[in-house]
């Protein structure tokens, strides 16, 4: 057996990290900085607005003593960095961006804290389902790629599948309805009933109202009269109060449902030829991670009409109430 004599402890042996040895306090400090994380959501790199000082501080009154040097070697260890600003934003913020993501944040931990159901909404760009190139690689014997289409002219294709997704933030769960239509607010509301009758409602039997976060625009807009009435039909139907929580303009990349569920989705199938819906839907059904992440998937084959125009008459008939802080992003639909 050959000796490193300069090793003075045996190998894995030392100091431990200090995120071993005090966990208390890195899950502390996660709590006190997710209101504030920035950063690209996909990514493990991010960072805080806080400086280490603000953080050392509100530890303390946390009942933790730990100086600023300590906070940033956890918040290092954790995969934040130092970061100069870089134009990443989408658009022109809302003045009241950053209390509009701490007002969804306190909704989230007041149902969560209640064993309420909270989930993330969002349409996924549509696919071409056929025998045609599927951005990335996989793993194949040398010089024996899968053969694909040269060219994507929607004429060789087989149709288009429009997914919508609802991501269970506390279950870590996801479902995924695969249109093959339009995507509308009934699609949508649609793929919500599909997944609280065959998911949420055996996750939390004794519900008696649901969160949905959702971005401002598309078939779940802030704007649309037929995403509210769809949801007065649903919230009917499944007897929840539905309370909804927009995120303001130019911040969809922060979107839980993008880099909890949208991008395992996108790995999963990456460098594979989506070469029917059967196909899509078994992808997407095997997705999982090692947070245990579990997905569900169904084919969706409803046509959805578009342009349906809801009346001022049948606008009224919408039981909604909106919050006091911008109630054009933050509202609940009661059921009639």
């Amino acid at each position: 057996m050959e000796i490193d004599l300069r090793r003075i402890r045996k190998k894995g042996g030392g100091r431990k990290k200090t995120v071993e040895k005090i966990p208390e306090i890195k899950k502390t400090l996660n709590d006190l900085i997710e209101p504030a994380v920035r950063g690209e959501p996909d990514s493990v790199l991010q960072w805080t607005s806080k400086s280490l000082r603000k953080l050392s501080s509100e530890l303390k009154e946390k009942g933790y003593s730990a100086s600023h040097k300590l906070v940033g070697q956890i918040l290092k260890e954790q995969g934040f960095s130092l970061q100069a600003n870089r134009k990443t934003d989408e658009g022109k913020s809302h003045p009241d961006r950053n209390a509009q993501f701490e007002y969804i944040h306190e909704k989230i931990k007041n149902f969560q804290h209640e064993n309420q159901p909270v989930i993330s909404v969002d349409a996924k760009k549509k696919e071409i389902v056929g025998n045609f190139k599927n951005n990335g690689k996989e793993w194949h014997k040398s010089k024996e790629p899968t053969k694909v289409k040269v060219y994507d002219f929607l004429s060789d294709a087989k149709g288009e599948a429009r997914l919508y997704g609802v991501c269970d933030l506390l279950q870590n769960k996801g479902w995924i309805s695969v249109g093959i239509d339009h995507d509308t607010a009934e699609f949508a509301a649609e793929t919500i009933k599909r997944w609280w009758n065959k998911m949420g409602k055996l996750c939390y039997p004794d519900a008696k109202k649901l969160l949905i976060t959702a971005d401002g625009g598309g078939s779940n807009s802030s704007r649309s009269r037929l995403w509210k009435s769809e949801l007065q039909k649903l919230s009917d139907e499944i007897g929840l109060e539905i309370y909804i929580c927009h995120f303001p303009p130019a911040t969809s990349k922060w979107n839980k449902i993008e880099h909890r569920l949208f991008s395992y989705i996108s790995k999963n199938w990456r460098g594979k030829p989506l070469i029917s819906y059967e196909v899509v839907v078994n992808l997407i059904a095997s997705t999982n991670t090692e947070k245990g992440l579990q997905v569900k998937c169904e084919l969706d084959t409803n046509k959805y009409q578009i342009g349906i125009r809801v009346t001022d008459n049948e606008f009224k008939k919408i039981n909604f109430v909106k919050d006091e802080f911008h109630g054009e992003w933050n509202y609940k639909i009661i059921p009639n």
